[in-house]
């Protein structure tokens, strides 16, 4: 049985409908992603299916037992608890049964002989207890905190002293924990770093329940979801399988929509032609009859679309077409025929394009013993091996939230001076820089004003139309900066980018705020862009898609690791062979001899590598062992012996090993994430 089914849901404000008609299901352990351009109602979908509004019109039936954990985009905790007090109470049915085996133990522990309707008592209790993790959830909850980027140390912090963001993590941590067999997320990855958003993948692909989203995150998407639904002004439309599937199976059913639009105008076409010719004619009536039917068939389309015209008849189309003339003039069936228009459900695109005025040098960017931080600061932030950028290559630098990736591209356009060592740019450089924070808009400017800052437009009429490529239409360009959304405000940062005609471009989170279509459009100019990126973000899917270089800040070793590469083999620890380039005849650039300290740095690393992996199989051995032993233990428990105290004993043990598998565990984690993240090939 479905957990939510909807039958006709429909939901307005006031006059203006935001959606109807929606049939839709949410089977068990389904993973599905609600995609479509801002403004669209995904947000509205979510909360009806989320109790928290009611629908305009149509039902929504849920499952018995049905228990919902929902993260709203704008979210986050208010307590005065500490972090783990709260993330308790996400499991108060656990906890609360915990308490009841301690008395039970107590009791048996003190009465000799304890009666047997106390021994079925505690047996059951902790067959319950156990089959639902209560032996296990304190390490759930460190691996969760953890895996989302908590430390050891803020799980004491009171939870009103975390920033907004970590509260929000804190309610998705949280969700997570408690017993929940249908998690809805809008915008799940806002404030989580790519190694959190990692975790996040692994964590839903293997969750018991079904998953619900809204994200922007296309490779999040990817990487756990098997169904998509879209919403779109012209509709709603279902796809199975992942994001890239989905793009796939869409570009199908646009060009097969297109070609049913040409197939039937064609008829229409050719059907007039006919009357035509033989409207004064002797074949006068067949022309009449033929040209009332085809004026049926021309309003039927202007008023429910070509796709529902297909394979129906008349007497069916009727009940849904309301015809205002019997018989239109052949002129007048001409000119509506050329009227016809492709209700496309393609979202409406930003135009937007990249272009260079000149061509810079074949050295971008060199640096030479390069240490990254401020100042004032007690220590660098990290190291830099000496690193070489070319033109048209593109360098993804990537990090947890605070390892100085901003900072870095300030150092690079000497808004910030190095540590240490130097930063040298090439020749004939025009540099354009898109600031994640977009500090570069005007707030008391209106959009139009903002453009006209940097553009030399022949008149207010043609800004406009160059706004209006990057969906600022009509009135949108009187609006003041101000008032404008994230979105709005990195479409306007782009829009000004774009006039730069810059060869070298540093972007810092481009995508943020982004639609995904927007997104789409975007990844598909810088792919075109004759020049060279330095590119910092948390979108996967853009970097996989654009990168040769993983520049990643390691915070541990305070170091910049380099990686020749795409992202997908950067994740795969897969050195590609580089193909053999073209020669750059005008290129001449000194030895780089640092590249032996990279080459020891990288042996080390391998070494290190080597006693985590022997460890590794040291505490895998353990757990086993462990695992084996809390079997045995839990089976001897579920059928007590009669010796109270020989019960109390074996509850003792399993808690004694259960501690010690939570440690181990822990430790276990920790190498893995280590190893996938610090292999060197």
């Amino acid at each position: 049985m479905s957990l939510i089914t909807t039958a006709g849901l429909s939901k307005s404000y006031g006059s203006v409908d935001i959606f109807s008609g929606l049939n839709l299901t949410v089977p068990p352990r389904s993973r599905i992603a609600l995609v479509g351009e801002n403004g669209i109602g995904k947000t509205t979908l979510l909360n009806l299916l989320a109790d928290i509004e009611s629908p305009s019109e149509g039902k929504i039936q849920r499952a018995n037992q049905l228990k919902i954990g929902y993260l709203p985009q704008k979210s986050s905790l208010d307590s005065e608890k500490t972090l783990w007090e709260e993330i308790l109470t996400a499991l108060e049915e656990l906890i609360k049964m915990e308490g009841e085996l301690k008395k039970l133990e107590e009791m048996m522990g003190q009465t000799e002989g304890s009666s047997e309707e106390l021994l079925l008592r505690y047996g059951s209790l902790q067959e319950k207890f156990e089959r639902l993790g209560g032996y296990t959830y304190k390490s759930r909850i460190r691996q969760v905190l953890g895996g989302i980027g908590f430390t050891p140390e803020e799980f004491q912090m009171s939870v009103n002293h975390l920033s907004g963001g970590e509260r929000t993590r804190a309610l998705l941590a949280k969700l997570l924990l408690a017993p929940n067999n249908l998690l809805i997320f809008d915008e799940p990855t806002n404030h989580l770093d790519i190694e959190a958003i990692q975790w996040l993948e692994g964590y839903l692909k293997n969750f018991e329940g079904a998953v619900l989203m809204v994200s922007h995150d296309r490779y999040f998407i990817d990487q756990v979801c098997d169904h998509i639904w879209e919403m779109s002004r012209a509709g709603f439309e279902t796809y199975r399988g992942n994001y890239t599937a989905y793009l796939d199976q869409r570009q199908s059913r646009w060009e097969r929509q297109q070609g049913i639009f040409e197939a039937e105008k064609a008829r229409l076409v050719n059907e007039l032609d006919f009357v035509k010719r033989n409207i004064e004619g002797q074949r006068v009536n067949m022309a009449r009859g033929k040209l009332r039917r085809l004026s049926r068939r021309i309003q039927a389309i202007e008023q429910v679309g070509i796709q529902a015209i297909q394979g129906k008849s008349w007497s069916k189309l009727s009940q849904d077409v309301h015809t205002t003339t019997s018989m239109m003039s052949p002129q007048e069936a001409h000119r509506r025929i050329a009227a016809l228009k492709n209700p496309s459900k393609k979202p409406q695109l930003v135009n937007m394009s990249f272009r260079t005025k000149k061509r810079g040098g074949d050295l971008v960017l060199r640096t030479s013993e390069l240490e990254v931080g401020y100042q004032d600061g007690e220590k660098a932030l990290f190291s830099v091996p000496d690193i070489t950028l070319l033109r048209r290559e593109c360098a993804a630098l990537i990090g947890p939230n605070g390892a100085g990736k901003t900072t870095f591209l300030k150092t690079i356009l000497e808004e910030i001076p190095p540590l240490a060592g130097e930063v040298n740019l090439g020749a004939n450089l025009d540099v354009g820089y898109f600031t994640q924070a977009h500090r570069d808009l005007e707030d008391k400017n209106t959009v139009l004003e903002e453009i006209e800052r940097v553009g030399n437009f022949q008149s207010e009429n043609t800004a406009r139309r160059y706004l209006g490529a990057y969906l600022f239409s009509g009135e949108d360009a009187y609006k003041k900066v101000s008032v404008l959304s994230g979105g709005e405000r990195g479409r306007l940062a782009l829009a000004k980018l774009s006039l730069s005609d810059a060869n070298l471009l540093l972007l810092d989170e481009p995508t943020n705020h982004l639609d995904i279509t927007s997104q789409e459009t975007l990844q598909s100019v810088l792919s075109d862009y004759p020049g060279t990126i330095l590119l910092v973000s948390h979108d996967r899917y853009l970097i996989n898609a654009l990168a040769t270089q993983i520049w990643e800040i390691d915070v541990n070793e305070e170091s910049l690791i380099v990686f020749e590469g795409n992202y997908q083999a950067y994740q795969g620890n897969l050195v590609e062979e580089p193909e053999p380039a073209d020669p750059l005849p005008e290129l001449e650039l000194e030895p780089l001899e640092n590249y032996k300290d990279v080459k020891s740095a990288k042996n080390k690393a391998l070494a290190a590598d080597r006693k985590r992996s022997a460890r590794l199989e040291e505490v895998e051995e353990r757990i086993g062992l462990l695992e084996e032993q809390l079997i045995t233990l839990g089976e001897k428990l579920a059928n007590p012996p009669d010796d109270p105290a020989l019960v109390a004993s074996l509850g003792h043990d399993y808690r004694e090993a259960e501690n010690e598998l939570e440690e181990l565990m822990i430790e276990w984690e920790i190498l893995q994430n280590e190893l996938a993240g610090g292999d060197v090939n």
